[in-house]
């Protein structure tokens, strides 16, 4: 690697590039921005792609190696993500949160492990007929990989569909605390699979108590820390001080403390939007926090969705794993629709018109980022080639497909409603 490719000069070109596709979508293109960055960036990479089998090409290599040097799952998982999920807290309305915290914990426990599990069997049986062997326990990775939603491209959604208050904060609220439980369910499923057995019961339970109970406590005491922080000073600066050192240091110390990172980001993120929180800080420290962390969340979007976009340069395909990809795809989408139903089949069968809104949180169902990271933080070989290029491929799907027509879903089922 040059030595000019340091930390710096690795965002100047992420930014750069990011940028660049931003413009080009907001005067031509008029897609949604994370959206138009993506496929951007995709159409860019697999254009490389194509000219590197016509024609050989060194620089690909170069381009490779800065993929390997930002290191997405270290940049992701252990930094990016703190300052997204507390971005993406910010922005939820709490009241509507609270009032709908049953829905949101079965969608995020529940329809998580539910969703692990079927997609799991239902991969489990579909490798073979592609020709692949892959074990039930890797299966079970690669359900963990995808079974959480993804909170930046869910919350970017909600903000330009105008949906109910109601469905808004079940969306966003599910969205940010399933990639805690979806981290955790990965991490005890690598173990298993790398030891060729899988106990459904053991570690899985009590490690996901430990991580996402100590996540949420921890997350809650920070948060009323920074709290007290704020009523001690009366500097708007300060005050948006004290907001970044809780969203970085709140990680880290999840981490040092073995407990859900994104889920003690998201509770404190939470904890600092509270009534009793924004009373604590002046106008102008609510103005500086509130445009800060809009425009952190903004860049980083940015960055992480041009990343998405070229690490097809980085994911291994041929025909078996395309066939596989294939099948992958419609089964994703059968699973998040009974995932969804079974996590909440009580709340369906007391009110009919839940039934409409099934279909939309079905399709807005996108993958992003860290389901990449996970895959991306699998050991090289084999086994990892074959879960990322799947992984991959369901993630592009959902962010470019249904990202893209999930407006046109909403608008079908306010008609469906409007008729009946």
């Amino acid at each position: 690697m040059p030595p000019f490719f340091n930390p710096l000069a690795l965002f100047a070109i992420v930014i750069t590039l990011a940028t660049a596709f931003a413009i080009i979508n907001h005067r031509y293109l008029h897609l949604p921005t994370t959206i138009g960055i993506t496929a951007q960036a995709l159409g860019v990479a697999t254009v490389l792609l194509f000219l590197e089998q016509a024609v050989p090409m060194p620089r690909m290599d170069a381009a490779r190696a800065v993929l390997d040097s930002i290191n997405l799952p270290a940049t992701l998982l252990d930094g990016a993500l703190s300052f997204l999920l507390f971005a993406g807290a910010q922005s939820v309305d709490q009241r509507e949160l609270w009032q709908n915290r049953f829905s949101i914990l079965a969608l995020a426990l529940l329809g998580t492990m539910l969703a692990v599990a079927l997609f799991a069997v239902g991969m489990w049986m579909a490798f073979p007929l592609v020709g692949l062997a892959i074990s039930l326990p890797w299966c079970v990775v690669l359900g963990a990989m995808l079974a959480p939603t993804d909170p930046v491209s869910v919350v970017g959604m909600l903000r330009r569909l105008g949906l109910p208050p109601k469905v808004q904060a079940i969306f966003a609220g599910e969205s940010l605390f399933n990639d805690g439980v979806g981290v955790v369910v990965f991490a005890v499923a690598v173990q298993l699979a790398a030891a060729g057995t899988i106990d459904p019961l053991g570690d899985l339970v009590w490690q996901m108590v430990q991580e996402v109970g100590g996540g949420l406590l921890l997350g809650f005491l920070c948060g009323c820390l920074a709290v007290w922080c704020i009523r001690l000073v009366t500097d708007a600066h300060l005050e948006l001080l004290i907001s970044i050192c809780l969203a970085s240091g709140v990680y880290s110390l999840a981490k040092m403390l073995e407990v859900s990172g994104p889920v003690s980001a998201v509770t404190a993120g939470l904890a600092l939007g509270m009534p009793r929180a924004l009373g604590a800080l002046s106008q102008h420290g609510q103005r500086e926090i509130r445009n800060f962390w809009m425009m952190v969340d903004e860049v980083l979007n940015a960055c992480l969705f041009v990343l998405i976009g070229f690490y097809v340069l980085s994911v291994p395909i041929h025909g078996a794993v395309l066939l596989a990809a294939v099948l992958a795809i419609p089964l994703s989408i059968a699973v998040r629709a009974l995932s969804v139903l079974l996590a909440m089949l009580p709340a369906y069968l007391r009110d009919a018109q839940r039934w409409r809104v099934l279909s939309i949180m079905t399709w807005g169902g996108l993958r992003g980022g860290i389901s990449i990271a996970l895959a991306l933080s699998l050991e090289h070989g084999p086994m990892r080639d074959v879960l990322l290029a799947v992984c991959y491929a369901v993630v592009v799907f959902t962010i470019l497909v249904q990202g893209l027509t999930m407006e046109r879903v909403v608008r079908q089922v306010r008609l469906g409603a409007a008729e009946g």
